[in-house]
Parts: structure tokens; sequence; C-alpha cells
């Protein structure tokens, strides 16, 4: 049995720091309205999204690709995206013949074209084959964005916008990453679904 005088303590400790940390991402508000802007110009000009990131960050490409491909909450057409971490044959065929530093920087090499968006998202900002794959992505003409966490490490000062959040748990930075692309998809998908 569960000691509740010690289970009610991480409850209301983990509100009282994620409450805190989204709270932080009012200070986002111009970057993350850039970022939705700079998407809905690239799938206006039928460019593609794609999406990089390790362990919990790998699932989150893929939910936010999930998110424009499907839909967020309303009905329009489908959003070119694409989530290189869901291609198990691929990252680890390439990781087994490169290096596990290679898999996306290999596969952008091929699959980024110039003015396609390419999220990299790291908890630490500092994954290095995010930094890789962002740098291969930059000399292939896509626009980058790193979704972050701590101080946006190396990858801050690769991409063409930082969205940082400011703190050093990774469970919390998940969650704030959560609702900034949440907020994202659903500026996106208003203008996409208005101009259709």
């Amino acid at each position: 049995m569960t000691n509740s005088k010690k289970v009610n303590h991480i409850i209301e400790e983990t509100l009282e720091q994620s409450t805190k940390i989204i709270a932080g991402l009012h200070d986002l508000s111009n970057e993350i309205n850039k970022t939705a802007n700079l998407i809905i110009t690239a799938i206006n000009q039928n460019r593609k999204i794609i999406l990089i990131g390790n362990g919990g960050s790998a699932a989150d490409a893929q939910h936010i690709a999930a998110e424009f491909l499907g839909r967020y909450k309303l009905k329009r057409k489908s959003i070119p995206a694409i989530a290189l971490t869901s291609n198990s044959s691929t990252t680890t065929a390439i990781a087994n013949d490169y290096d596990f530093s290679d898999i996306f920087s290999r596969q952008c090499e091929s699959l980024v074209s110039k003015g396609d968006i390419v999220i990299g998202i790291s908890t630490s900002g500092n994954s290095e084959n995010v930094v890789k794959g962002l740098r291969t992505s930059k000399k292939n003409g896509g626009v980058t964005i790193g979704l972050l966490g701590n101080n946006g490490g190396k990858i801050k000062n690769i991409v063409d916008i930082s969205l940082i959040v400011k703190a050093t748990s990774v469970p919390r930075i998940q969650e704030a990453h959560r609702i900034i692309y949440h907020i994202i998809c659903e500026i996106v998908e208003e203008e996409l679904a208005r101009i259709e």
C-alpha cells in the first residue's frame, strides 16, 4: 500500500512545477506565431514538414505528424508531415551501417528539399543525431525549428527558430512541448482550413 502523504506530496509538487513551466510559455508567443506562419507558408508552397527526435521526443515527432496528416480538430486536407523516427528498419539499418548519430542526417540528405520545414525535438538541445539532421537540412535549404529544453544547447545556434522551454526536468519539458505543438497545430489547421 502506498504512503498517501508521500503520494499527495508528489502530486502537488508535480502539478506546481508543471503549472509554473506552462505559465512561462507566454514568453514564447512570438516564436510560436512565427513557427506557425512558416509552416503555413511552406504548406501553401507545396512543401512538407519533417520531424526528428529521440525517445519521448521521437514519440512527439510521430504525434505531431499524426495531427498534421490526420487532423487536430477540424476536417480539412491532409498536411504533409513525416516523422523520421517511425521506420525502425531505416533507423536501425543506418545506425548499423553508419552510426547512430547519422540516423536523421542520412534521411534528411535525400528527403529534405528547399523550403521544407524541419523540426528537431530535443529536451537537452544537444542530441547529436538531431544536431546532424538539422545541419544537413539547412544545407538542403530546409527551414529549421528547434523544440528544445534547458538552455537550448547546441541546437539553438543551428536553427532558424528556437522554442526553448526553460526547465531542466525532462518530463516537464515534454509536457510543455506538447502544449506548444498543439497550439501550432491549431493555428496552422485553422488557417489552412479557412483558405481551402
